[in-house]
């Protein structure tokens, strides 16, 4: 019978079996450092592939050229993939990434030590999201032991270049036509079902002028006094962000930040070139290129204002929002029952301010939500900060349920 009480008691019972070998599993991810920058991330794989073999499963070793690792600005890549085929039907991908920010200062545990204290262990990628590794690792390996009962296949797609983009994991995956699902589940890192997130575009703008000595700053072009003009204009522009709310619930408006500026060459010269680089970010209701045409115009128009000045503007990274599809609901709605059912409350169906991995498989039509080990909010796991943290009860349930979303998913 389709997601029978029996079915559902094999697969806890042989998750609850795993316990100890999930959380030694992920120990051995947060102990493998792989920030990126600088993004040397065959290691992490390697580590990952031997202990995805250690459970038994046949792994595909993807390497991306070189070229296009340092197009990226990596130095190195290699795509994991798993399949597991239970008979005909739907492919289900689970896709989580290994690459991790740089620990940064203000820890009290080791970063890369997966220290355990009172049921949480710590490390950098705890939460962010090597934990989804053990997630849908040991979720796909508790349905062997209904694997009679499904039709379709499971894979694992375990990549490394999420905290550059993704475009030489998912996205050449893809693209290579290496791996073609049906629909997928893509790292989370709270108790919400994500179905839409921002989408994220970088620029680097860059004004040329001239320079001249501090005494006759008249016979020079000011970049920076042109700069300066810029970012009132992009500030000015800022200002109207708060009213334009979107419809989608845990997303409020657009952002923008400058995060960087440099330039000048002396105290006493009047400088000739200045370079900032941008963040914004944009609502699901947006449309990419309009916003970046937008933008362009805006710093044009500023920089024109001032005479002898030329405008350099460069896209450094284009992340589209995540839209949900028709089809997510087969993914969403098992998800809340089992979630329900496990945690003791109903978990939000909502989008987040971020942007991640699961807006190219969407991007490329496959029904994608975000589901996986963490707590309440993305700040309760420390992500991207000091001391992150997963609480492995989390991960047992997420294991649990997400394996149980599947089985439901197959015997559908």
């Amino acid at each position: 019978m389709t997601g029978s009480a029996d079915l559902r008691e094999t697969i806890r019972a042989a998750i609850d079996a795993s316990t100890a070998a999930r959380e030694a599993f992920l120990a051995k991810l947060v102990q493998t450092p792989s920030s990126n920058p600088p993004g040397d991330c065959v290691p992490i794989a390697e580590v990952a592939a031997g202990l995805l073999e250690e459970l038994g499963f046949e792994v595909e070793r993807h390497n991306v050229p070189d070229d296009e690792v340092r197009e990226l600005g990596m130095e190195s890549c290699t795509n994991l993939v798993v399949r597991r085929n239970f008979g005909d039907g739907p492919t289900i991908a689970l896709n989580a990434h290994g690459d991790v920010v740089a620990p940064g200062e203000g820890w009290t545990h080791p970063p890369f030590a997966a220290e355990i204290a009172d049921g949480v262990m710590y490390g950098r990628g705890v939460a962010v999201s090597k934990s989804d590794f053990a997630t849908y690792a040991f979720a796909l390996t508790a349905l062997e032991a209904v694997a009679r009962e499904l039709k379709g296949s499971v894979e694992l797609h375990f990549t490394f270049d999420e905290e550059v983009g993704g475009l030489i994991g998912p996205k050449w995956l893809l693209e290579n036509g290496i791996v073609k699902p049906d629909v997928c589940i893509s790292a989370g890192f709270a108790y919400s079902i994500v179905t839409a997130h921002n989408g994220c575009l970088h620029l680097k703008v860059t004004l040329n002028g001239k320079s001249a000595h501090a005494a006759a700053p008249e016979t020079g072009h000011d970049a920076l006094e042109a700069m300066n003009a810029v970012l009132s204009a992009l500030y000015k522009e800022r200002e109207a962000f708060p009213n334009r709310l979107s419809e989608h619930p845990g997303i409020t408006h657009p952002n923008l930040t400058v995060g960087l500026i440099s330039g000048g060459i002396n105290t006493n010269v009047v400088p000739d070139q200045v370079t900032i680089r941008l963040d914004r970010r944009l609502i699901p209701e947006e449309n990419p290129d309009e916003v970046e045409a937008h933008l362009r115009h805006v710093i044009t128009q500023a920089a024109a204002a001032h005479a002898g000045i030329g405008v350099e503007i460069e896209r450094v990274l284009l992340a589209s929002p995540l839209r949900q599809l028709p089809g997510a609901e087969t993914l969403t709605e098992p998800l809340r029952r089992h979630a329900a059912d496990l945690l003791g409350e109903t978990p939000k169906v909502e989008g987040v301010p971020l942007y991640t991995d699961a807006r190219l498989y969407a991007e490329a039509g496959i029904p994608t939500v975000s589901y996986g080990a963490g707590p309440r909010s993305f700040l309760e796991a420390n992500g991207h900060r000091a001391d992150e943290r997963l609480v492995l009860s989390d991960l047992h349930a997420a294991t649990t349920i997400v394996a149980l979303t599947i089985a439901d998913v197959l015997t559908a």
